[in-house]
């Protein structure tokens, strides 16, 4: 789909990302290509202090050059006109008028988004769903984030809070999860549940977790799913098949997406995602396995995400130079 021409002409913005330990920015240009880069550590949990650390990112980036404007990309709950963080989980932000307070610091127009949503819109602007009328965008890291594009437009639901598929019960009774409920999906297929169940496996003194404890110098408190990740993509088969475990609850997962929504592509990005197709093609195999319907009906493509760590910034950016020029 093609974007109106307001909505393509070139201009510079600022794609801040805020995550539990560090605040990361990028200048980013009209094609989505990131000029430059600045980081900061999160300020604990103040908002004030936040605030602060944004207003000395956005100072250092624009120093020399003309900034349109800016977009702000956090885990949680915003308000469906980009202004209020309803609830972060990361930071003390309850009902925050974050876009107001930032427009009065920086004297630029500020856009808040979910990460989740702000990675997707990216991936489908500029990476692997470039073309895409219906797209699905998974980010597996510590959770399971989730966003959609339907129609060129971002599907946010009626108050703003769509995308939360991590917190899909998958298996009832199941691993109690953060949110206080038993089997969510994240709890199979994200990196902390590779983790975790590596944990078990070495906590167990098994014969196949050998090469794990000696990567972690036997301290198996240090086994995370990054850690099981390098293992797998140098070779160890217990990592390997931990790996392809996620992978198949995955795929479930994304099949009952599919099911319910009918994309044509879902996009699987986050830090899991580094494992690439050790990951993706047992996900590919339980998805078609578990698809409603299946050998009768169009099935969706499951792809890496192509921008990497960047995709939320660079899409947080994008929607606020959209969102000025409306």
């Amino acid at each position: 789909m093609r974007l109106p021409n307001r909505m393509r002409r070139r201009g510079l913005a600022i794609g801040i990302d805020i995550g539990g330990t560090k605040v990361a920015a990028g200048l980013v240009d009209g094609d989505g290509r990131v000029l430059a880069e600045a980081r900061r550590s999160t300020p604990g949990h103040d908002p004030r202090e936040v605030e602060s650390v944004i207003v000395d990112l956005v100072a250092e980036l624009s120093a020399n050059h003309h900034v349109w404007s800016v977009g702000i990309g956090a885990a949680g709950w915003m308000d469906l006109a980009g202004s209020t963080v309803l609830f972060s989980p990361h930071l003390a932000w309850r009902n925050e008028p974050l876009r107001e307070n930032l427009e009065r610091l920086l004297r630029r127009r500020v856009y808040v988004v979910n990460d989740a949503d702000g990675a997707a819109w990216a991936e489908w602007r500029f990476g692997s769903g470039l073309g895409q009328s219906r797209l699905v965008c998974i980010t597996l890291g510590t959770g399971i984030g989730g966003a959609m594009i339907m129609d060129g437009r971002l599907e946010r639901g009626r108050f703003g809070v769509a995308g939360e598929f991590g917190h899909q019960i998958i298996m009832p009774g199941g691993q109690r999860c953060e949110c206080g409920n038993r089997g969510c999906w994240e709890q199979y297929a994200s990196g902390n549940a590779l983790g975790r169940e590596a944990r078990e496996l070495a906590g167990a003194n098994s014969p196949v977790a050998q090469e794990l404890l000696r990567a972690v110098d036997g301290d198996i408190s240090a086994i995370t799913g990054a850690v099981v990740t390098k293992m797998a993509l140098d070779g160890d088969q217990a990592s390997v098949e931990l790996l392809d475990e996620v992978g198949q609850w995955l795929g479930l997962g994304l099949a009952n997406l599919a099911a319910a929504l009918d994309p044509g592509m879902f996009v699987v990005g986050g830090g899991l995602s580094a494992a690439g197709d050790l990951l993706l093609e047992p996900a590919r195999r339980s998805f078609a396995r578990n698809l409603t319907g299946r050998g009768f009906r169009p099935a969706a493509r499951l792809e890496l995400a192509a921008l990497g760590p960047a995709a939320g910034m660079i899409g947080a950016a994008d929607l606020s130079r959209i969102a000025a020029r409306r």
